[in-house]
């Protein structure tokens, strides 16, 4: 479902992404090439001079939830993962080939390109570097606590990417699907 914002603005989806039905797109959001958007996402700019891009390349999973405060903005870049039931909320910008897991919290921060956000982890209120890991179930809203921080590992960055290809590739078959109907 795609839905008009009180100030009439109007989602923008390429037409090579792949939404789901039972999604909720509100307002001034952008979605490029190849993104999927699962099962009961929502995804709102619904308050004044609010707005959210999803890069090209990106998987928003089940049960997503990114919204937008007044005067914000959510950036998505491209080839990042959202995993289901994680919330994303604005201001916010999420780098390049990031990943963000299952339950996830992130909110009024910036996380830099190649970072993962392992599961049930809260980030808030500050700026992680490119490459980062911020463990399972971890609440980090102290930039200082960001110094402890580990890499990104190889195993991490091929998990990343296969992320990624199997959802590029549920775009590819939902909309091979569309075509024969």
């Amino acid at each position: 479902m795609q839905l008009e914002n009180p100030q009439k603005q109007r989602p923008k989806i390429s037409k090579k992404a792949w939404i789901s039905e039972t999604a909720i797109i509100i307002g001034n959001v952008h979605i490029g090439d190849n993104v999927f958007v699962a099962h009961n996402a929502i995804i709102r700019a619904d308050e004044p001079c609010s707005s959210i891009v999803i890069s090209d390349g990106c998987n928003v999973q089940d049960n997503v939830i990114i919204h937008a405060l007044s005067h914000s903005q959510v950036l998505i870049g491209p080839e990042t993962s959202l995993a289901h039931g994680c919330i994303v909320h604005g201001p916010c910008k999420i780098g390049t080939r990031c990943f963000v897991g299952f339950g996830s919290v992130v909110f009024d921060c910036i996380i830099g390109d190649d970072t993962l956000v392992m599961h049930n982890a809260t980030v808030r209120k500050i700026i992680v570097p490119d490459g980062k890991v911020i463990p399972d179930g971890m609440a980090i809203n102290r930039q200082a606590a960001v110094e402890d921080l580990g890499d990104v590992t190889p195993d991490l960055t091929e998990f990343k990417g296969s992320v990624v290809r199997a959802n590029i590739d549920l775009v590819q078959g939902y909309q091979a699907l569309e075509m024969e109907v």
